[in-house]
């Protein structure tokens, strides 16, 4: 294929040298016809064959460039196949590398903890050191053990003794509390406490220490509660309110005549202008219906004001203590010295007046049971405990 096809170009190309040197040398020579028409008498024979030469030549060319692209496209696809080996291969290898970083610093790490675990063992003790401190810590629980026993046989029932003398204590307390305070609801509970020790004794001499227990008890159960604690506060707000009374003083009312008179300036108005002059300083009542009392100002109201909030602070102190005829007393005084000296007509005064009389009839004092007789037959069973007995009656037990 090839040399058939080169054959017909290499005619084309000596065919059309003759044409271009025929047509450069023709002015030249005119006068040669005859060797220009040979040339071009031969000339169809040569354009006759080129036409089947430029076709064998295209189809040719045509499976050239197909199997040309054919392996240039194979040629691309390797290439892109081997790009993509090389990148995967370079991703293992990173991979590879961490995982060898990763795998080279546990071994660090490992060795690190090796080498705390032989330093560790290192300072632990040797096994006849650990065999020692068996032994001595064998010795020391014998020895604790046996201390513990003879304590036990030394102290015997000291233990009991203890929680006897805990409940004298308590019962002490419950009577401080009931006597000093007048505190019931304390002394119950304690008195409960002291019962609940002897309970726990389980002796039968305690009969009759609890006996006298039971019935403080029960005689404070019964007795009603005093809030004694309300009372005090209660007069506390009273004697604040005390400390503020003032004594309103009577005002003088004109009537419009007079005033009307002293506009117009004549004789009666005259008058009437002197006597609201004289009115300021002295004032007539002829219609008084109740006791006229004088008028409280200055040093005179500032010691009524005074006496009052003793009498209340006295009946305070009667409260907290359980003095009922000095709470009285204190009340009593208190409201003879608004009566005297203050305005039934105020409406604080009447107020005043009226909490009072409602605290006065309140009781203060409460009649307690006596926790003596409790407190001496406690005191007696401790000391029968508390006795060493006879050798014969130890020896018929």
């Amino acid at each position: 294929m090839t040399q058939s096809s080169e054959k017909p170009d290499l005619k084309a190309d000596t065919a059309a040298e003759p044409a271009q040197q025929n047509s450069s040398s023709k002015p030249e020579q005119p006068a040669s016809k005859e060797s220009t028409v040979k040339p071009t008498a031969a000339k169809p024979s040569a354009s006759t064959a080129t036409p089947a030469s430029k076709a064998t030549t295209s189809s040719s060319g045509k499976s050239l460039a197909v199997l040309a692209l054919l392996f240039g496209l194979g040629g691309l696809g390797a290439g892109v196949w081997s790009v993509l080996q090389i990148q995967a291969a370079n991703d293992l290898s990173a991979q590879q590398q961490q995982q060898l970083s990763s795998m080279l610093s546990q071994t660090k790490d490992l060795a690190g903890r090796e080498q705390q675990l032989s330093q560790t063992l290192a300072q632990m003790p040797s096994a006849s050191q650990l065999q020692q401190g068996r032994e001595l810590l064998a010795s020391v629980q014998a020895e604790q053990q046996l201390l513990s026993q003879r304590l036990e046989t030394i102290l015997g029932a000291s233990r009991q003794d203890w929680r006897l003398a805990e409940a004298e204590h308590l019962l002490r307390m419950a009577s401080l509390r009931l006597t000093a305070l007048h505190d019931t609801n304390s002394a119950r509970f304690l008195l409960q406490a002291a019962d609940q020790i002897l309970m726990e004794q389980d002796d039968p001499a305690a009969f009759a220490a609890r006996e006298q227990l039971a019935n403080s008890i029960a005689a404070l159960n019964s007795s009603s509660t005093l809030d004694r604690t309300g009372l005090f506060v209660q007069l506390g707000a009273l004697h604040q309110q005390a400390s503020q009374l003032t004594h309103l003083a009577p005002e003088f009312i004109q009537s419009q005549g007079q005033q009307a008179d002293v506009a117009k300036g004549d004789g009666p108005g005259r008058w009437a202008q002197w006597w609201e002059q004289i009115s300021r300083y002295v004032r007539i009542d002829f219609n008084a219906s109740e006791q006229v009392q004088p008028l409280l100002a200055g040093q005179s109201l500032t010691q009524v004001r005074l006496a009052l909030g003793l009498a209340l602070e006295q009946a305070q102190w009667a409260a907290l203590n359980g003095a009922t005829e000095v709470y009285q007393q204190a009340l009593q005084q208190a409201l003879a010295i608004l009566e005297a000296h203050f305005s039934v007509k105020d409406s604080s005064v009447s107020s005043l007046r009226t909490q009072l009389s409602e605290l006065h009839e309140q009781k203060v004092s409460e009649e307690l049971p006596d926790l003596n007789t409790a407190l001496i037959t406690l005191q007696a069973y401790i000391n029968t405990r508390s006795t060493p007995q006879e050798p014969g009656t130890e020896e018929s037990n």
